[in-house]
């Protein structure tokens, strides 16, 4: 499971899709509606917020909006109603951590997807993260 830090847009077809798929799967577990992927280290930074499922519904709405924008057919009806508005603080070095990784992702399954990221000095994140000066999160796995 991969919630990306990043903004979604910098996702290759392949990658958006996958992450829906993901968000989804983190939204069941955070609502209690699983047994799985309980202890996914992923989904740590989510239920460190007042409201766990309100903030990867909140997730799951600018990824949908991105589906939108490039024509995709996401069920927005998936996602969970209630959201608090809930920001995430994520580290300068976890985001460039991510960075490296889509870069390694996309040169394998979508150069035409790397060139478009590969003159970005500081890459934007997903709207519901804040960026905090610090080293790559405790809870990835590296």
């Amino acid at each position: 499971m991969r919630l990306w830090s990043l903004d979604p847009r910098y996702l290759d077809s392949k990658g958006i899709v996958a992450l829906w798929r993901e968000a989804l799967l983190a939204q069941k577990v955070l609502a209690g509606q699983t047994k799985g992927y309980r202890n996914h280290p992923q989904l740590i930074r989510f239920r460190g917020t007042a409201d766990p499922p309100g903030s990867i519904a909140e997730y799951l709405s600018v990824v949908c909006d991105e589906a939108d924008r490039r024509g995709y057919r996401f069920d927005r009806t998936k996602i969970l109603p209630d959201r608090l508005g809930v920001k995430i603080n994520v580290t300068e070095g976890q985001v460039a951590y991510e960075m490296e990784h889509l870069k390694k992702k996309l040169k394998a399954r979508d150069p035409s997807a790397l060139e478009k990221i590969l003159s970005l000095e500081i890459p934007p994140v997903h709207p519901l993260f804040t960026v905090v000066p610090g080293d790559v999160e405790d809870w990835e796995i590296t």
